[in-house]
């Protein structure tokens, strides 16, 4: 599958290694809305990453991508540390200038 490569980064990025390039797919005033969060701007959003990596010890494998709304949508196997793993999940990515603007991940 061909992602975009901050989307790529996204999912290949592992904790705490890979920190400070996760941060930086990520323009300055992007924001990410998960399990009824608000994340804004790259080093939140990489803090709100390592908290949820080290809480849930997971991976998510991308399935499928498609475009839609001027977004990016991929369908993924998120597999870890919480009830119903393996789940596929949906994230919405928008994105500019190489950079995820929004994520809305649910």
């Amino acid at each position: 599958m061909n992602l975009p490569t901050p989307i790529r980064t996204y999912f290949t990025a592992r904790a705490p290694q890979d920190a400070q390039a996760f941060a930086a797919a990520f323009a300055p005033d992007a924001v990410v809305h998960d399990e009824g969060g608000r994340h804004h701007g790259p080093e939140e959003i990489r803090a709100w990453w390592q908290a949820a990596e080290e809480r849930y010890r997971h991976s998510a494998e991308p399935l499928e991508a498609t475009e839609a709304a001027g977004k990016t949508v991929v369908r993924a196997r998120v597999s870890g540390d919480f009830p119903g793993s393996p789940a596929i999940l949906t994230f919405t990515f928008g994105l500019a200038r190489d950079r995820i603007t929004d994520l809305e991940i649910g």
